[in-house]
């Protein structure tokens, strides 16, 4: 039986347009909150790392794309382990 993913809608960071993704995995991670989500709920298509920027009292959670290389690494490391099948490049 397949579990059912979750989507979030943000705007595409190129060209600013909704884009729907489907959260495959979240952790926390020094007080912040990570989503690893992409953009086909098979596996196959783009992957991407979200990090929560909201403040407290927001009524929703606020992502941004995680865009510093350092930050990247570290996080698809987190990821790569927490999800031993998924390769993230």
């Amino acid at each position: 039986m397949k579990t059912q993913l979750s989507k979030i809608t943000l705007a595409s960071p190129e060209d600013g347009q909704d884009v729907e993704l489907f959260v495959l995995e979240q952790t926390r991670i020094f007080g912040k909150d990570y989503l690893l989500a992409a953009d086909a709920p098979d596996g196959d298509g783009q992957a991407y790392i979200l990090k929560d920027v909201s403040r407290d009292g927001d009524a929703e959670a606020v992502y941004e794309f995680v865009e510093d290389d350092a930050e990247m690494a570290a996080l698809s490391t987190v990821f790569s382990q927490m999800l031993d099948d998924i390769a993230l490049v």
